[in-house]
């Protein structure tokens, strides 16, 4: 195995590699991609929720072949859930076979802390050997608790698991990692300068509706175009959540299993739940506030036809 196994050679290489996956990068995100596996970093992507950070891990594993380990964070996540366990109900068993088999207590707790009692969680199987490099996807961080953050920086720094009852387990090669935040909370410093950092922003007109060509293939150019303009004009309100790219996609097809080749108020009205998610937003934008909206990319678009 090589220390970077099927990694691209260019910027460029990066994002044609990325796209064969339907992930459409910019210039500034395929770089940061490309220099986290060309210098073996970390790579954090910040950013609102729904604008494809989670999604870049997914398609890089697929771009590379290789694995995807995925630990979700969340209030409470500790080392037994994030790195290892040992397995009690195994090891209690053993104690029982030994003492049936009348061993001495020094021969059964000999062999109870052993790798075949151990569970290794995510952050341990990235680091065991494998024929492709692991990417380790460590997805929205900010969930986590603070001490969490300290014991990721040995990982992060080393690449080493410490197991006091066995041993410090190092990966022979680094595996790929990315770690999304949505920004609930600041991530410490220590994490991020062990990193290469990008902030993925919510994507320009051109590059959304090129997304959503891929992503919602069947949809007409029409269709397509109008639900990128009336997306981005909702993005332009005072919501409290604005809706994400995994929102664009999923009205998408919403609108397509409705049978729908243009936007109109009622469909607007009936489907806005795709996008928004709160009932305060649902309220501001429903009736007439849809129906500006409407008008408003429509005239838009007679604008730049007429030009």
């Amino acid at each position: 195995m090589t220390s970077a196994p099927g990694r691209p050679h260019s910027i460029d290489e990066t994002r044609e590699r990325l796209l064969a996956q339907d992930y459409v990068a910019d210039r500034r995100l395929a770089t940061a991609v490309f220099l986290a596996l060309s210098l073996e970093r970390p790579l954090f992507l910040e950013g609102e929720p729904g604008t494809g950070k989670t999604e870049v891990a997914k398609a890089l594993s697929r771009a590379l072949s290789a694995e995807l380990i995925r630990l979700q964070c969340h209030e409470g996540l500790d080392v037994n859930l994030a790195a290892y366990e040992w397995n009690y109900a195994r090891q209690i068993l053993e104690i029982r076979l030994g003492e049936a088999a009348h061993e001495s207590r020094e021969q059964i707790a000999a062999g109870l802390f052993s790798e075949r009692f151990l569970i290794a969680r995510p952050l341990l199987r990235a680091l065991l050997p494998q024929p492709v490099r692991p990417v380790l996807l460590i997805d929205e961080l900010d969930r986590a608790d603070e001490p969490f953050e300290a014991y990721l920086l040995e990982v992060l720094a080393e690449f080493q698991i410490t197991i006091p009852e066995l041993t410090t387990i190092r990966a022979q090669f680094a595996p790929i990692v990315i770690i999304t935040s949505n920004r609930t909370r600041e991530i410490h410093d220590a994490v991020k300068r062990r990193c290469i950092y990008h902030w993925v922003d919510y994507p320009d007109a051109a590059r959304e509706l090129e997304i959503i060509r891929r992503r919602v293939p069947h949809a007409q150019e029409s269709l397509a175009r109008q639900i990128v303009a009336f997306v981005r004009e909702l993005r332009g309100l005072d919501l409290y959540k604005l809706p994400g790219l995994s929102e664009t996609i999923e009205w998408g097809r919403a609108l397509l299993a409705l049978d729908r080749t243009a936007l109109d108020p009622q469909t607007i009205d009936d489907t806005l739940g795709v996008l928004l998610k709160y009932q305060d937003d649902l309220a501001r934008v429903r009736g007439s506030e849809a129906a500006r909206l409407l008008d408003s990319i429509g005239h838009a678009t007679a604008a730049a036809e007429r030009d």
